[in-house]
C-alpha cells in the first residue's frame, strides 16, 4: 500500500498515512481539526539495461558503424565481379 504525506494547512503538523488506492484521502489534521492537504514531492526513478543514456548508444556504435562504412565502400569499387560461368553442354 502507498504512503502519502499530508500537511495540515492551519498548525503546519506534517505526517504520513499509509492507505489503499481506494480510500478517501484524509481531510482533517489529527492535532487541531485544520483541513489537510496532500505533498507531492519527487520520486526516484532507475533505469536499469543498457539503452537508457546518450552514451549508451552512440559511443562505440557510432565510431564503429563509421568505419565500417568506409571500409566497405573501399573494398566494393576495388573488387572486380566473378566472370560468368559456362553454360554446361549436354
Amino acid at each position: 500500500m502507498p504512503t502519502y504525506a499530508y500537511a495540515c494547512t492551519s498548525c503546519g503538523h506534517a505526517f504520513d498515512a499509509v492507505q489503499s488506492f481506494t480510500e478517501d484521502a484524509l481531510t482533517l489534521c489529527p492535532e487541531c481539526g485544520g483541513a489537510l492537504r496532500k505533498q507531492y514531492g519527487s520520486i526516484g526513478v532507475t533505469f536499469n539495461g543498457s539503452g537508457f543514456y546518450r552514451t549508451d548508444s552512440r559511443s562505440g556504435a557510432g565510431a564503429t558503424a563509421g568505419s565500417s562504412a568506409s571500409s566497405k565502400s573501399e573494398s566494393s569499387t576495388s573488387a572486380k565481379p566473378a566472370p560468368a560461368a559456362a553454360p554446361a553442354s549436354s
